[in-house]
């Protein structure tokens, strides 16, 4: 797998949302893009993560992000986390891990001694032209939107 870094292209993607419609990268060209990555819809994690992201919804678009979010869950299981959390950014479905597998979030993680396969909570920040301004590498659920607008702040 091929690890990105802050300053590369950010890999171009589609996949549907959780109302069946088709999301590309290219849909964001002009604008400055949340792209995270979580594990599974409906997770203490996970939740925490997404509803921070729509309490702070406002004012991340004020500071000019949009936000998608992206796990390996299908459209139907999106669609129900969205709507249970009143969610106002798509959630694109990759049971394929396509989209995963471009921005290499998948690999071995370890919970109470035992490994296995999963998905590694990342955010990326990609610019106006596509350029991946920010990494991170493991969010602080419960502050998330707190982080992506310190680090808009300080470009």
């Amino acid at each position: 797998m091929i690890m990105l870094k802050e300053g590369d292209k950010a890999p171009a993607f589609s996949g549907r949302n959780q109302k069946g419609e088709k999301i590309a990268l290219s849909d964001y060209k002009g604008k400055k893009l949340v792209l995270y990555f979580y594990p599974k819809d409906d997770t203490p994690g996970c939740t925490s993560q997404a509803c921070n992201l729509r309490d702070n919804y406002s004012l991340l678009k004020q500071k000019g992000f949009e936000i998608l979010g992206v796990s390996p869950d299908d459209m139907l299981s999106h669609r129900k986390f969205e709507e249970k959390y009143t969610l106002p950014f798509d959630l694109l479905a990759d049971p394929g891990h396509k989209i995963i597998s471009k921005y290499s979030v998948w690999g071995e993680k370890q919970l109470y001694g035992r490994k296995f396969m999963g998905l590694h909570r990342t955010t990326f920040v990609i610019d106006e032209k596509g350029i991946i301004r920010k990494i991170f590498l493991r969010p602080k659920t419960k502050q998330h939107a707190e982080e992506i607008i310190k680090f808009g702040e300080q470009q």
